[in-house]
């Protein structure tokens, strides 16, 4: 179970090194779904990307974004920028590596990848 949660973090700074190699620079990364209701995967995503996570209070944003597109067709709210202050963070994650530990953990992650891809 545990290797499940770090790959998954580790794919994430994979995600979030090619965004910052296409020009962008996240400063903090929100969260949503089952997984980030687990405090430790949220810590551990923090840890390894170096980053804030923010959680917010309400996880399941996927049907909530499907009903707010919903009431911003309907008129019900009048732009996007009305729905965005709708969000609420219930817990903030702060990075507690330090980068050295954080980069040799990703190395070695990014190693075992390419050992596994080279028996194929």
């Amino acid at each position: 179970m545990r290797a499940t949660l770090e790959a998954s973090c580790y794919q994430t700074r994979a995600l979030i090194e090619a965004m910052r190699a296409d020009g962008a620079a996240p400063q903090t990364l929100r969260v949503d779904g089952g997984m980030v209701v687990n405090d430790w995967f949220a810590q551990c995503l923090a840890d390894t990307l170096g980053l804030p996570v923010e959680r917010p209070r309400f996880t399941e944003t996927t049907v909530l974004g499907a009903a707010a597109l919903a009431g911003l067709g309907s008129g019900l709210y009048p732009s996007l920028e009305a729905l965005a202050g709708r969000w609420q963070r219930e817990r903030l994650f702060e990075p507690k590596l330090d980068t050295a530990t954080r980069d040799a953990a990703y190395a070695g992650w990014r190693d075992a990848v390419a050992r596994m891809r080279s028996t194929r």
